[in-house]
């Protein structure tokens, strides 16, 4: 890939751009850069009296980077210029970023009246390592359908807010500092991105969260901010967790309440450390267990012409796993494709699906006995890798599986990973992409793995996954090992 250097003390916008010949100001580079390019900067300030014009902005797929191991220290991007928001009019702000834009290891400043760092229209960027200090507003602003990767960022003595998510925006925000920067995130109107693994202290509110947002809160910890931790209002409804994916948030030490809900619907908070008796407002406090179901037998084989699946979207996916042996329909002739599926059940395709070498010994559930019809697939697939037990030691095999679920089923037992989070941008829904869920996902998506039906940009991970969709997921698995043909697919993901 291309690389541009700028050097605003030593450099010339009449040079090259090369590391011995480097231009001047960042907004040269960015008229020159096309698509895939890099554009390094050395340290120093970049600002008008330099020669930049505000606000920059950063094409597709153009990365800015500058030292993301000193979050941009000496890297000082200030200065402020209008843009003419199709949402809200006219703003002031210091940089913009389009589609699969990157900016990397700055700091940037914005001290123009109700002056933003970055603004987000609909787009999808990478935000990582820089530091957002002395904005009048706030560092990051995002808005319309736009879906930002955020992480690693520090936020601090931001005079509005760290980050503002409205419209329907969505995306993630990881592994960020906020710190004494007016509220640290103010998520409103309709927008849900996941907000997952940032230290949140010091600010005047953690988190105002109000109009319709959704956002998903997991393992951040949000302490000794000035009022409260986390503000709810209006009509706002955080996902604090469930038993499913607990929320892992610790909430403490806040002035006034650790966590406020000011609307009259009734909040559902699973897995967060977080004292009742600094909670204001309708809290249920749910234990994240369930009692011990009763198994259901699986379905008995049947013939391989199964009545029901013609003209399905799922029906090669089916009838090559049919064939195989994998899997079968009921007596009846049907395969009955929209169908749940239990945990149970996803263990015995599996162990007729995979033969692999043990990676552990197999797990003893306390609600799975030796006389339970599914005990040897559940001890297979269990010593393969591909499912696990929950915290309270049971296995609970007629709850349903969910999607997300069982693609991090997949994944683990296969023993693949490592995927990158930029992955997860092809999907609209990958706010609601559980924390854990994230590496096992993006690894999934790059090889083709996940197959979405009927929004192929929509992964709604945690549904109740169907018989037909498992049966895509686990031959699109047999296709990423080489064990079996690629079916041609349109509702298969490609990252």
């Amino acid at each position: 890939m291309p690389t541009l250097y700028v050097n605003p003390a030593g450099g010339n916008d009449s040079a090259a751009g090369t590391q011995s010949a480097p231009l001047k100001t960042l907004s040269k580079a960015l008229k020159q850069a096309a698509t895939g390019t890099t554009i390094q900067l050395a340290a120093g300030t970049y600002r008008a009296a330099g020669g930049e014009v505000f606000p920059l902005l950063i094409p597709s797929g153009v990365t800015v980077a500058g030292n993301e191991a000193k979050k941009g220290s000496d890297i000082l991007i200030e200065g402020s210029g209008v843009y003419k928001s199709p949402t809200f009019s006219d703003q002031n702000v210091t940089l913009r970023l389009e589609n699969q834009a990157q900016l990397r290891g700055v700091t940037v400043t914005n001290s123009a009246s109700r002056g933003t760092g970055v603004w987000v229209e609909s787009t999808n960027p990478t935000i990582a390592n820089n530091t957002f200090t002395n904005c009048a507003r706030e560092g990051i602003y995002a808005t319309g359908t736009a879906q930002p990767l955020v992480i690693d960022n520090i936020f601090v003595q931001n005079t509005g807010n760290g980050i503002s998510f409205v419209r329907t925006a969505k995306g993630e925000v990881r592994r960020n500092v906020f710190k004494k920067t007016g509220y640290g995130l103010a998520i409103g109107e309709n927008a849900a991105p996941l907000v997952a693994d940032n230290q949140i202290f010091e600010n005047r509110i953690g988190l105002v969260l109000n109009g319709e947002a959704k956002p998903v809160l997991r393992k951040n910890l949000i302490e000794k901010n000035q009022q409260d931790g986390v503000n709810v209002s209006v009509k706002s409804f955080p996902d604090l967790g469930n038993s499913q994916d607990p929320g892992g948030n610790i909430l403490r030490g806040n002035g006034q309440y650790d966590l406020q809900n000011a609307t009259s619907t009734q909040l559902i908070s699973v897995g967060n450390q977080l004292n009742p008796t600094r909670v204001k407002g309708l809290v249920d406090f749910v234990s994240n267990t369930v009692p011990t179901p009763t198994p259901t037998p699986a379905p008995a084989p049947a013939p391989v012409s199964l009545k029901d699946i013609a003209g399905h979207w799922a029906q090669a996916f089916i009838e090559a796993m049919v064939a195989k042996g994998f899997i079968s329909g009921f007596p009846d002739g049907t395969y009955k494709p929209e169908a749940n599926i239990t945990r149970a059940q996803y263990a015995a395709l599996i162990a007729k699906t995979f033969n692999l070498p043990a990676q552990k010994p197999a797990i003893t559930f306390s609600d799975i006995g030796i006389d339970f019809w599914g005990y040897s697939a559940i001890k297979k697939a269990s010593e393969m890798g591909f499912i696990a037990g929950f915290p309270d030691g049971t296995f609970r095999p007629n709850d349903n599986l969910t999607r997300v679920q069982a693609i991090v089923s997949l994944m683990s037992g296969l023993q693949l990973g490592g995927g990158n989070p930029n992955s997860l941008l092809v999907y609209s829904d990958r706010a609601q992409i559980p924390s854990y869920a994230t590496d096992k996902v993006a690894s999934a998506t790059e090889k083709r793995i996940v197959v979405n039906y009927p929004q192929v940009k929509q992964l709604n991970p945690m549904r109740d996954i169907t018989r037909a969709e498992v049966a895509a997921l686990a031959y699109q698995a047999l296709v990423a090992t080489g064990k079996a043909t690629a079916i041609n697919s349109s509702y298969i993901v490609t990252a």
